[in-house]
């Protein structure tokens, strides 16, 4: 048994069982890819990696699995997942995800065919651990399924934890220990004690909170878009047969080889990265502005080259000097409860009156961002509008940006 310091959890255990998957090449990488992207550019300390969030998560699966009175071949088997659910991230985590769904068919929680590659092939041989059953878990079809994947689960209580605490930003408040241990085992997956239920209002509002102040400030959308944008321009130009190598990179790796591309806009963007001479925004607007029910189909389909495009004609600007960045809704937030009834469960949006106003506040969040230098920003605001069919915001819409 291995303990390891760590600074949101204290001193982190690593069962004999799983310290040889700590070694393994696919969860060493993970020490050189960034937990955040490139929110360090806003929050100068948020360099943590997805390294740090696996012994995390690993830690805290053990701490539930021990909570729920599982077997030690099941708490073994649970903070093995915890530890390996997130190797299948390409190059700085969620940034070059929708390349990873685009180009090679498969999203970072699809790690089925990395359990059976490699060095974790013949760690799961040795071991007698099955891999099936561990990615059953990782990917939802498990019973134990909603300790790593799910309202509850512990992957989300370490991540809010810890990018709060290298952040600096306050809002990531999680009583982690009083969710796990209201937190029991149902037919139905897992579900929250009565007991738990302020602790889960307090995480449901750290979700919110941290959205527009970390996961989606406008300053990390526009370095990432750059970021994505290089990255496909240079995916293109050394052919798309390559994807699945390029986005097996490492963070350092992956920006060595885009920053000297043979693409001239992939190498621009890049500098301009290198010395944080962003793109500004253009358009940054919420679903109640656009009005076109077709634009607005446009952004359901994420169809950012289309709205790119129609806004290149009518603006007049090269499409290099254009990002447009679509993010996904925010999903419907809401944890099954058990009312101490039997085996009868409830919602805690039934429970609670803040889910409501949490999911509306999440919908109020959502922005789509258009960015463009700073010498075209005008000229593409115009244009945008006009695609878009924005209504032009208020002084309060501007003073929540």
């Amino acid at each position: 048994m291995k303990f390891i310091k760590d600074p949101v959890h204290g001193y982190v255990e690593v069962l004999d069982e799983i310290l040889p998957f700590l070694d393994s090449s696919a969860v060493q990488r993970l020490r050189y890819v960034k937990q955040l992207g490139f929110s360090h550019l806003v929050y100068q300390g948020a360099n943590h990696t997805r390294f740090e969030h696996s012994l995390g998560t690993m830690h805290l699966a053990g701490v539930m699995a021990k909570s729920l009175d599982l077997p030690a071949s099941d708490i073994t088997l649970v903070s093995l997942a915890g530890l390996l659910h997130d190797i299948g991230h390409g190059p700085f985590s969620h940034v070059t995800e929708s390349l990873m769904e685009k180009y090679i068919k498969r999203q970072h929680h699809e790690i089925e065919s990395h359990l059976r590659e490699g060095d974790l092939a013949a760690l799961f041989d040795k071991s007698g651990i099955s891999p099936d059953e561990l990615y059953s878990i990782i990917g939802g079809d498990h019973n134990y399924a909603g300790i790593i994947h799910g309202e509850l689960d512990v992957d989300r209580m370490d991540y809010l934890l810890r990018d709060a605490h290298y952040s600096g930003v306050p809002y990531g408040t999680v009583d982690a220990q009083r969710l796990i241990h209201s937190t029991i085992l149902s037919p139905k997956g897992l579900v929250l004690k009565k007991s738990g239920i302020n602790a889960a209002e307090s995480l449901l509002i750290a979700r919110t909170l941290m959205r527009p102040s970390v996961y989606y400030h406008h300053v990390s959308r526009i370095a990432e878009a750059m970021v994505k944008a290089a990255a496909e321009a240079h995916l293109l130009d050394i052919g798309t047969s390559e994807a699945e190598r390029f986005l097996s990179l490492n963070d350092p790796a992956f920006m060595m080889e885009v920053s000297s591309s043979e693409s001239d806009f992939a190498k621009d963007l890049m500098k301009r990265l290198s010395v944080r001479r962003l793109y500004k925004r253009a358009i940054y607007a919420g679903m109640d502005q656009v009005r076109y029910s077709s634009v607005n189909k446009m952004i359901d389909l994420g169809d950012e080259s289309g709205i790119r495009k129609a806004i290149c004609e009518a603006s007049g600007i090269d499409e290099d000097q254009i990002l447009v960045d679509i993010p996904s809704r925010p999903s419907f937030m809401n944890i099954d409860v058990n009312v101490g009834e039997g085996e009868a469960l409830t919602s805690l949006e039934e429970l609670s009156p803040l889910v409501n106003t949490l999911n509306e506040t999440r919908k109020s969040q959502w922005r789509i961002g258009i960015y463009t230098p700073e010498e075209t920003r005008k000229t593409v605001e115009d244009a945008a509008y006009g695609v878009l069919d924005i209504r032009k915001p208020t002084r309060q819409d501007k003073l929540n940006l």
